[in-house]
């Protein structure tokens, strides 16, 4: 369990961190990755991940979130992104899902399929861009990734009431933080 009496990483830290931290469990937890995830459609998938040495990075689009809260990605089969993976599956996800909110860390354990019923499944037509033959390409793969360690920043009532909360706040000198973070444990 978190220790609530830590500070935030905040400069203007002046409201209770207990009122902003908050880890999320299991059903709850895969539900708010959902939404952020799908959320921000895109994210950096980071690769070859050393101590010391620059990492892979590179757009993608997250396909599905299942509700085990595994993380769904396409991918050709030759392509550096696999062979990372190949050789060490770590893999780190960052999102963003507004200018201001949605902020989704996740660190986890990727694995490359030749699921030619997940591919069915996931496929939609946008992804004919990369996969010239369509779905029944043979260079797709599936890429999984199963997380093991998730974070995330959000609104506690959505970007509107944050945005209110922060004129306000600007208007009278009074702090009003409409954050949340926490874990989340899948």
């Amino acid at each position: 369990m978190e220790n609530l009496n830590a500070s935030r990483d905040s400069s203007n830290n002046t409201q209770d961190t207990k009122d902003h931290i908050k880890t999320l469990e299991g059903k709850e937890a895969v539900e708010k990755l959902k939404e952020l995830a799908k959320g921000a459609e895109n994210c950096f998938f980071c690769t070859n991940i050393k101590t010391g040495l620059p990492l892979s990075v590179r757009p993608m689009s997250v396909l599905d979130v299942d509700d085990e809260g595994n993380l769904w990605f396409m991918s050709q089969t030759d392509s550096e992104k696999n062979k990372e993976i190949e050789a060490n599956p770590f893999t780190h996800l960052f999102f963003q899902s507004h200018k201001n909110s949605g902020f989704l860390n996740v660190y986890g354990i990727s694995e490359i399929l030749d699921d030619r019923k997940k591919i069915e499944e996931l496929w939609n037509p946008l992804l004919k861009v990369w996969f010239q033959d369509g779905k029944e390409d043979d260079k797709i793969s599936v890429i999984k990734v199963a997380p093991t360690h998730v974070y995330y920043w959000d609104t506690k009532h959505g970007e509107a009431i944050a945005f209110i909360k922060m004129a306000a706040s600007i208007i009278t000198g009074k702090t009003m933080d409409d954050s949340v973070e926490g874990k989340l444990e899948i």
